[in-house]
Parts: structure tokens; C-alpha cells; sequence
């Protein structure tokens, strides 16, 4: 059995604004690092063997200040772009709350939520998946089922990609399923890489 914890990274500067971030990289803000340290100490009852982020610096900066709070400084890690944040293409670093003035409440959550409604020139949440749960099968998931446990420090929604997968989360209910800045879940994997268990170890409600 093993230990597969998603975290999804502290406020950013642009969480704090209330702009779509997606690749852009932008750093946490100060009360990002509080978020990535009480997710820390929510995780201290667990060693991990692995560790794998995006190559954003959000991300990876999170999963730094997990480490020096659990005090797994030297943890093995693995940056990839394809746990990266989506990319929300000709929304980005567009203010999200002004979005939804123009576009009204209906047409802004098949915007920000939706499975396959990608934003001009940016990505669906679907292909946000089609990256995310090849990447997951072919590096993670085979650790997993040796016994090793694994954290992700990734974003919103290539980790709700990857939760979609494995709470088998239907398309239809996929918009309603949200992740706060340093929330955490924590999955049970067997050796033959179903899940067993599932625990969620919220430490924020923001979902900016």
C-alpha cells in the first residue's frame, strides 16, 4: 500500500488579483508560503520516497516549503510540463471577475470549469486530462505500485485532471469538483494501483 498526497499550490500573486494565471509564472505570494506550510504540517505523518511538480515556480515552490516543514529537504523530485497549470490561451492575466461581467454567469463557468470548452488559443480541461493521465500511468502510477510514496504539487486543474481519473468523476460533474489553494488530498494505492482510500485535508477555501 502507498501513499499518493495531491497538493495544489499556495496562493499566487495573480490568485491574489483575481487573474488566470495558467503558464504564466508567477511565484506565490506571502500568503501562499503560510498555505504551502500549513499543508505541510498537515502532511507531517507521512514519508515520502518521490516527489513530482510542474515546472512552474508556484508549484515548485509549494513543494519546497512542504519539504522544510515535514523536514524532507533532499526528497527526489521530478519537474514536468505536463503537470502544468491549464492553459487558459487569450484569457490569461485577463481579470476573472471582470470576464464574468462580460460574459455573464453562464458562459463564465463553461469558461472556468467546464470539461471541453477551451478558451481561444488556450485548452479545455479534457486536454488538460489527455496530458496529465498519460504522464500519471507511464512515471507515477508504476512507483506507486512498488510501495513508494509519492506527493504532487501541481495546480487546480491538472490535479481535478488527475482526481477526475481517480474518483471516476463523470463529465457532467467534473464542473462542480474544486480544489482550494494548498488543499490536499490524500489517496491509498494498492500494488495493483487502485485506490483503497481517500482523505481530504483542507487547509484553505480559497479556490481563485
Amino acid at each position: 500500500m502507498a501513499y499518493l498526497v495531491l497538493v495544489r499550490h499556495g496562493e499566487s500573486e495573480w490568485n491574489a488579483k483575481g487573474l488566470w494565471t495558467g503558464w504564466t509564472d508567477i511565484p506565490l505570494s506571502a500568503k501562499g508560503h503560510e498555505e504551502a506550510k500549513l499543508a505541510g504540517e498537515a502532511l507531517k505523518d507521512i514519508q515520502f520516497d518521490l516527489a513530482y511538480t510542474s515546472v512552474l515556480k508556484r508549484a515548485k515552490e509549494t513543494l519546497v516549503d512542504i519539504q522544510k516543514v515535514t523536514g524532507q529537504i533532499d526528497l527526489p523530485t521530478t519537474e514536468d510540463k505536463a503537470l502544468n497549470e491549464r492553459n487558459y490561451g487569450d484569457f490569461t492575466g485577463k481579470n476573472k471577475w471582470e470576464v464574468k461581467e462580460q460574459v455573464g454567469e453562464e458562459e463564465f463557468q463553461k469558461l472556468r470549469r467546464s470539461w471541453d470548452n477551451p478558451p481561444p488559443n488556450g485548452e479545455s480541461l479534457k486536454m488538460v486530462y489527455e496530458r496529465v493521465l498519460p504522464y500519471y500511468e507511464s512515471e507515477i502510477l508504476p512507483k506507486l505500485k512498488e510501495g513508494k510514496n509519492v506527493i504532487v504539487a501541481a495546480h487546480g486543474n491538472s490535479l481535478r485532471a488527475l482526481i477526475k481519473h481517480l474518483d471516476n468523476v463523470s463529465d457532467e460533474d467534473i464542473p462542480k469538483l474544486e480544489l482550494a489553494t494548498g488543499g490536499i488530498y490524500v489517496y491509498q494505492i494498492d500494488n495493483e494501483g487502485k485506490v483503497t482510500s481517500k482523505e481530504i485535508r483542507a487547509v484553505n477555501t480559497n479556490v481563485n
